[in-house]
């Protein structure tokens, strides 16, 4: 019986966002390529634009042979071990684009292993050779491949961005990185949705690491305290959500459900953020893991009170308060330097649990602030100056040479 080798990727420059998919049919004994397929899919999240590419690779070999047996390699892990029967489909979209690359061929011809992103260059250039025809309006067409060239040693040379995810071919990065002088800003991650990127100068560049551990920040919806602005850390009375931050919730759940892109939930332990996290992870089909380090500021005596009554009472401790990072509430609080300390441990932790993931962190002002700055390098009363909303979605990828890219602050275009 004839084999053949299947090899497939999509990705979205948006996530979602214009995308696409690349497919190779391969002889696995010469590598010679026996056909190709890609197409622009419009807006999609990366995952639909995987399943694209894995489908149309499956149809083109079933094209050639019918009867052959199949290895399919991709460097998603999440399709390969959905597809492989190891890991649940919960996501709604996913189920039927699933389903339909199961039909092509009967599952005792088909074989799925996972293979790092830099042994996937066909299909990735593919892919993006796609997504570069719908920028112009045009559909991919197979006359216009270059795919399957193997790129010269001076192109292999070619310095890389770092977290560049729907990167193209080497000839396209040896350009780019020609274009950049040393020590300017790099350009962001062509798949994640974008409100500002900020690298170290002179970072991002050389070999690629990989992909990053993604947080996707989600503070949690309103309390009854939230509106009236008052201190709700982890020492006061841990209120529940209002039924403004039910529906936050909800609303923060259904964009997310529909990106497609959260592959793991993690919450603070306190009841506002397990509230908002179950709302998210009931949507996605995922469970909910509990992490101590991404609780709130204990605020010590001004647990329950406003801005203006702290100052009434305590205005000294209040001063000193915004005057130095060390200085702790009244009462046996927190002061930011320990929290900081405290959530950097946790984000060391977890970007090294989630490497090359996306999580959904749902904490609060603090610990997604702290987050922000740290990434940015930003001094500590660099607090007092970003606005967080309630239910408001901000990221942050961490790469595997220590550097962060902030990705997205305070969004709450879902909740408009």
């Amino acid at each position: 019986m004839r084999e053949l080798l299947v090899e497939a990727d999509g990705g979205s420059r948006g996530n979602p966002g214009p995308a696409g998919y690349g497919a190779a049919v391969l002889d696995p004994s010469t590598g010679e390529t026996l056909a190709e397929r890609a197409e622009y899919i419009g807006v999609a999240t990366n995952n639909v634009a995987e399943y694209r590419g894995l489908i149309a690779g499956l149809k083109a070999a079933k094209e050639l042979a019918p009867d052959a047996m199949v290895r399919v390699r991709m460097d998603s892990k999440l399709v390969v071990e959905q597809m492989s029967g190891r890991w649940k489909i919960k996501h709604p979209d996913m189920k039927p684009l699933a389903a339909e690359a199961g039909r092509v061929f009967p599952a005792a011809q088909v074989t799925y292993e996972w293979i790092p992103r830099e042994k996937n260059k066909h299909a990735d250039r593919l892919a993006n050779e796609a997504m570069d025809a719908g920028k112009r309006g045009k559909q991919w067409e197979p006359s216009a491949s270059s795919a399957a060239l193997v790129p010269s040693a001076e192109d292999a040379r070619a310095a890389r961005v770092v977290g560049d995810a729907a990167a193209g071919a080497a000839k396209a990065r040896a350009a780019l990185a020609g274009a950049v002088a040393p020590g300017a800003q790099a350009v962001p991650t062509a798949r994640a949705p974008l409100a500002m990127s900020t690298e170290v100068p002179g970072a991002g560049w050389g070999p690629d690491l990989g992909p990053p551990a993604t947080f996707v920040l989600l503070r949690h919806g309103e309390t009854a305290l939230t509106p009236q602005k008052r201190f709700s850390g982890s020492g006061g009375t841990d209120p529940e959500l209002s039924e403004v931050g039910e529906r936050q919730a909800e609303a923060v759940a259904a964009v997310l459900a529909a990106r497609g892109t959260i592959q793991a939930v993690v919450s603070s332990p306190l009841k506002r953020c397990r509230q908002t996290a179950a709302a998210v992870a009931a949507r996605l089909g995922l469970d909910v893991h509990i992490d101590e380090g991404l609780r709130e500021t204990h605020f010590g005596a001004w647990e329950g009170l406003t801005f203006g009554e702290v100052r009434e009472r305590y205005g000294d401790d209040l001063d000193a308060w915004l005057a130095s990072p060390k200085a702790a509430p009244t009462g046996g609080g927190e002061s930011f330097a320990t929290v900081a300390r405290r959530v950097a441990a946790t984000r060391d932790r977890l970007a090294e649990d989630y490497r090359g993931r996306t999580v959904l962190l749902v904490t609060h002002v603090t610990p997604i602030k702290t987050l922000v700055r740290l990434a940015l390098g930003a001094p500590p009363e660099a607090l007092f100056r970003m606005e967080l909303s309630a239910a408001s979605l901000s990221a942050v990828a961490y790469y595997a040479d220590g550097n962060a890219s902030l990705r997205l602050l305070n969004d709450t275009s879902h909740l408009r």
